[in-house]
């Protein structure tokens, strides 16, 4: 399984890039027990439309096209369904089991076109809360890792 984790605008140099690349690179090492051939983040720009809906549509197209093909597509969506850990690490169990491949969506601040959106395998929700976006790929990149290690029997994950 690849997962991608695809979301509009770049991490700036500093902590939270720091800490993503972190918890990219201890996923993709300890995943290759679990299945997982690669975790890629990839960055889109964001769009310089004026019209919040012209920039959804822009976006989305741009994060559509990032997606590989015939895989899962789970867009972070505060609406979404809120799993806990373990549950998480069972969606990413059986789309492996599957043979799919996983992709993340971060939208930029105005979300993604409901084109997109409807598509979705999944919408998850890290609560009710708003997070910067640079937090919301560290949370989930860290939450692939966790998946991980639970899927690998490893301690990291205590209940």
């Amino acid at each position: 399984m690849r997962i991608v984790v695809a979301a509009v605008g770049r991490l700036k140099r500093g902590p939270e890039q720091d800490l993503a690349e972190r918890y990219r690179a201890r996923a993709a090492k300890s995943g290759r027990g679990v299945g997982l051939r690669a975790l890629d983040v990839i960055e889109v720009a964001e769009s310089r439309a004026r019209d919040a809906g012209r920039r959804m549509l822009e976006e989305s197209i741009a994060l559509a096209n990032v997606i590989p093909k015939d895989a899962a597509t789970v867009l972070l969506d505060p609406r979404g369904e809120a799993l806990d850990s373990g549950a998480f690490a069972k969606r990413l169990r059986g789309w492996n089991d599957a043979g799919r491949d996983v992709a993340f969506l971060v939208g930029g601040p105005d979300g993604l076109a409901p084109t997109l959106a409807d598509q979705a395998d999944l919408h998850l929700a890290f609560g009710a809360l708003t997070w910067p976006h640079q937090l919301a790929r560290v949370m989930l990149l860290e939450q692939i890792y966790r998946a991980v290690t639970i899927l690998s029997g490893h301690p990291y994950h205590r209940e």
